[in-house]
C-alpha cells in the first residue's frame, strides 16, 4: 500500500496531534507537516474528565487495525441515537470533523455556519459517502437535547451528526482525532478531513472560506476514484 500524506492547509508552527495515526496501521501512514492556527482559546480553565481506556469493541481476532485504533466507543447523536465511533461514523466514509461546544460564542458558531455551507455545496453526497461531524468538547453539558436544538439553528440535515456521549467516551474519540483538550475553551479550530477507505487524511483551518474547504473535501472524497474523462478534449473521438 502506498504511503499517504497528512496535509495541512494553514501555515507556520508544527502540530503533531495525529502522530498516533502513523502507528495505527499500514493502510493509513500519515506524515505530519506544519500548521498554524492550531488553537484559538475561548476562556477560562476547568478540568474535564480524562479519556477512558477503551474496552475491546470486538474479539481481537476480528478487529481491523483501524477499528483497534479508533475503537467502537459509544457516542450519541443529536437525535439520541447510539453510534459506534468507528463502525457507524468513520468506516467506509469520507468524514469532515470539527470540535465545538454549544455555549461557545467565539469560533464555534462561524465554524458550524461553514459546515452548513459545506452541506449545501455537497448536496446529496452528505449522508451517503460523506459524513459531517461536529463533536462536542463539553459532553457533560451538551446533552442530545441541547445538541438537537443547536443543530436546528444551523439547519442541519441528515448526514450531519452533532455528537456527544459519556465524557470518557467522547474524550477518547477526541483523543484519537488529536482534538482532546482538558479545558473545553482551548479546543482547536482545526477541521479533520479523512477518507477512511483510502487512508487519505488532511487538516484544514475550519474558519477558511467554505468554497476552499469544499475543494479540499471533494479531493479527499474522490481519492482513489478514476479521473473523470474530459469529453471536450480537442481532437478527441
Amino acid at each position: 500500500m502506498r504511503a499517504r500524506q497528512l496535509t495541512f492547509f494553514a501555515a507556520s508552527e508544527a502540530n503533531s496531534q495525529l502522530d498516533d495515526f502513523k502507528n495505527m496501521r499500514k493502510l493509513i501512514p500519515l506524515v505530519l507537516l506544519t500548521i498554524g492556527f492550531a488553537l484559538l482559546g475561548c476562556g477560562s480553565l476547568k478540568a474535564q474528565t480524562q479519556p477512558a481506556t477503551p474496552a475491546p469493541a470486538k474479539p481481537a481476532e476480528t478487529q481491523t487495525p483501524a477499528l483497534k485504533y479508533f475503537t467502537d466507543v459509544e457516542l450519541i447523536n443529536q437525535d439520541g441515537a447510539k453510534l459506534r465511533f468507528y463502525s457507524d461514523l468513520l468506516k467506509g466514509h469520507t468524514v469532515v470533523i470539527i470540535p465545538f461546544f454549544a455555549t461557545c460564542t467565539n469560533v464555534c458558531p462561524p465554524m458550524n455556519a461553514t459546515m452548513r455551507k459545506i452541506q449545501q455545496a455537497l448536496g446529496s453526497r452528505v449522508g451517503k459517502e460523506i459524513y459531517l461531524i461536529s463533536i462536542t468538547v463539553d459532553p457533560v453539558n451538551d446533552t442530545p437535547e441541547r445538541l438537537k436544538e443547536y443543530a436546528a439553528k444551523f439547519h442541519a440535515e441528515p448526514g450531519w451528526y452533532f455528537v456527544t456521549g459519556k465524557p470518557e467516551n467522547v474524550n477518547l474519540a477526541l483523543q484519537k482525532l488529536g482534538q482532546y483538550v482538558p479545558d473545553k475553551n482551548d479546543h482547536s479550530t482545526i477541521m479533520i478531513i479523512g477518507n477512511e477507505a483510502t487512508g487519505l487524511w488532511k487538516k484544514a483551518f475550519a474558519l477558511s472560506p467554505a468554497s476552499a474547504l469544499v475543494t479540499i473535501i471533494e479531493g479527499v472524497a474522490n481519492d482513489g476514484k478514476p479521473a473523470a474523462r474530459n469529453e471536450s478534449t480537442p481532437g478527441g473521438p
